[in-house]
């Protein structure tokens, strides 16, 4: 059995629909996958050591930035090997600012550094999801879960 945990941070509440999407989705494609689902503010990042999988969302602050809770969290990343883990990133922006879903991007980064497999090219949803970004969240659910079990093929043949 596979773990996955879903950690995001969200305003509005587009980053959490996109999660729950995510989860929604990999619970009813994967049977033997476990899906958590975690909120980013004060959680502290050696969380994601217990899990195989790890997704995780955000908006974008500001010109670009991580919101404060992201930060947090990704700072808490820093120092982490993840080397192992299956990671891609998500999160909801608005084309408005110059620096559409930044924090996918900062996040994705990070998690790299930290020797992570990641799904490349993060999900980046624009404001409220309409029926084509579902679909582009469920699509970003199968990939993740293909790379988990291939991450996991290669592990046991190893």
């Amino acid at each position: 059995m596979y773990r996955v945990v879903i950690i995001y941070a969200s305003m509005t509440g587009n980053t959490e629909a996109i999660a729950m999407e995510i989860a929604r989705c990999i619970t009813n494609e994967a049977q033997n996958i476990q899906v958590e689902t975690k909120e980013m503010e004060g959680l502290d990042a050696q969380v994601v050591l217990d899990y195989d999988g790890i997704l995780l969302g955000s908006y974008t602050w500001g010109d670009g930035e991580l919101p404060f809770e992201a930060e947090d969290f990704c700072d808490g990343l820093a120092n982490l090997d993840l080397s192992g883990k299956v990671v891609a990133c998500f999160g909801s922006g608005d084309h408005a600012y110059p620096q559409f879903c930044a924090a996918v991007d900062l996040l994705q980064k990070q998690v790299e550094e930290c020797g992570a497999c990641v799904l490349p090219n993060g999900l980046k949803i624009e404001l409220e999801p309409d029926e084509e970004d579902w679909e582009q969240c469920r699509e970003f659910a199968r990939l993740f879960i293909q790379l988990l079990f291939q991450e996991g093929v290669d592990k046991w043949a190893g």
